[in-house]
Parts: C-alpha cells; structure tokens; sequence
C-alpha cells in the first residue's frame, strides 16, 4: 500500500459515495487507474464494506451506556457462547474483547433509561458466564466514527 492508496481511503472515510470519477479528481489519479486500485482495496480487505452512517438521535435511540463485562469463567466454551449470544443482541452496537480486567467492553444504544434498564435485566444479565456488569452513562460523544489515521 502506497501514499496514493492511502489517500483513497482517506477520501473514501469522509465520504463513502463518491463516485469513482469524483474520487480520481481528488485524489489527482485518472479514472481507470483509481478505479483499478479502488477493486484492488477492496480485493485485499482494506475496504471491508460500505454504509449508511446513521444518527441514533435521529432514529430514537438517543441513550447510550458503555457496559464493562467481567467474565466468572473465561473457559473457550464460556466465551464463545458470551460472544454468541451478545451478538444476538441488535442494541449492542460495539463489543470489544480486552486483555485484563473487564474482559468486555459494549456499547449499548437505548431510547432511553427505561430502555436499557429492561435490556440490562433481561438480556445483559442473563449473558453467559458473566460475573459482574458495571455500566457507565454516556453524557456526550466527542469523537464519533472518526476516520482512521494515515499510517506515517
């Protein structure tokens, strides 16, 4: 990957709907080039997909909790089905797997206390293996669905 390739994903994270002639003049290449190393990105997995980045306060979903998930067991049966089961689970938006304790870290989005609260309690609580749940409120997004940085 070179700095041009770079600068097409730089561009294609700003605006995913650029067309192919649009994302050539930006990035100063002709078409049929930029359109050959667009398919080659997205051939070798650095473009993994395109969407629709969406406000959840627009769609009603304005609450948001980031759960902090200690495992009582971290056996690979255990894990696989925690990580199983949290993916069934539409309003956990992210999941992370981390070293060190908590094991877990999600993203919750809810329209609102109420909301959560009954998703806590009849679904996170019930999650597989878990010991302990500890949520904390999002009062406010600073950096949301920031591009990732230019390797250097």
């Amino acid at each position: 990957m070179d700095a041009l390739d770079r600068k097409i994903l730089t561009e294609l994270q700003l605006d995913g709907r650029l067309t192919v002639t649009e994302l050539a003049a930006r990035v100063q290449l002709s078409v049929s080039p930029c359109h050959r190393r667009l398919r080659d990105l997205e051939r070798e997995g650095a473009i993994r997909r395109y969407r629709a980045v969406v406000d959840p306060v627009a769609v009603g979903l304005a609450f948001e909790a980031l759960v902090f998930v200690t495992m009582r067991w971290e056996d690979r049966d255990t894990v696989a089905a925690f990580e199983e089961a949290v993916t069934g689970i539409p309003h956990v938006i992210q999941a992370q797997r981390l070293f060190g304790d908590p094991d877990y870290l999600l993203r919750v989005a809810t329209t609102d206390l109420a909301a959560y609260q009954r998703l806590y309690d009849e679904r996170l609580a019930r999650l597989p293996g878990i010991q302990r749940l500890t949520s904390t409120l999002v009062m406010k997004n600073i950096i949301d669905d920031r591009p990732l940085p230019e390797v250097t």
